[in-house]
């Protein structure tokens, strides 16, 4: 036997593979929690009193856009946008910098406050905004006074239904962080993004 071709496990191989493996798990972001409603939640989602416009106003002072995530116990793609998408730093990053991301349950019973004031259930509230699937996100304009005069959607600049790929995902965020949507859609972006 060749033992020049061996590797010779010492202390300090042993210190430096540990090192290597903990670097790969601090790439990764931290895992969501199940919560006692069965969904998945990000630490870093915004702790509200389900006052969007507040809300809104919120992360505007905090130099950030607002987003609704709609997810449903049981959901397969919205475990995989938290256990996928959210899992890339580079996605959980940006949206962390840029973004406060409401979480609501598509068939929730807490009451929410609407941008027009009106208060009512998540599950009301998916139904007036036509949000039939899970996940979707929603995106709002910057200022909630604008918004309250508004018909529903109208108040959306943008709307991701359904699961998106991590690119994709992250390239709607971008998107509308950008603002984007002001001249051009969401697939002409993406077509315009260096490949």
């Amino acid at each position: 036997m060749d033992t020049s071709k061996t590797m010779k496990f010492t202390r300090r191989t042993l210190l430096v593979g540990v090192a290597s493996v903990a670097a790969v798990g601090a790439a990764r972001a931290e895992e969501p929690v199940l919560t006692d409603d069965g969904l998945y939640k990000q630490s870093w989602f915004l702790e509200s009193f389900l006052d969007l416009s507040d809300d809104l106003e919120g992360a505007a002072k905090e130099g950030k856009r607002f987003a609704i995530m709609w997810e449903l116990k049981g959901c397969p793609y919205c475990k995989e946008t938290h256990f996928v998408n959210f899992a890339q730093p580079k996605i959980a990053d940006y949206i962390k910098a840029n973004y406060e991301v409401l979480q609501l349950n598509i068939i929730g019973s807490r009451k929410v406050i609407d941008f027009d004031g009106t208060e009512m259930s998540e599950k009301d509230l998916a139904a007036k905004y036509g949000v039939r699937f899970t996940p979707t996100f929603q995106f709002f304009g910057e200022r909630a006074a604008a918004l309250k005069p508004l018909a529903p959607a109208k108040r959306e600049v943008a709307r991701a239904p359904g699961y998106l790929r991590p690119d994709d995902f992250l390239a709607m965020f971008r998107f509308v962080r950008e603002k984007a949507y002001e001249t051009k859609s969401f697939r002409d972006f993406v077509k315009a993004l260096p490949s």
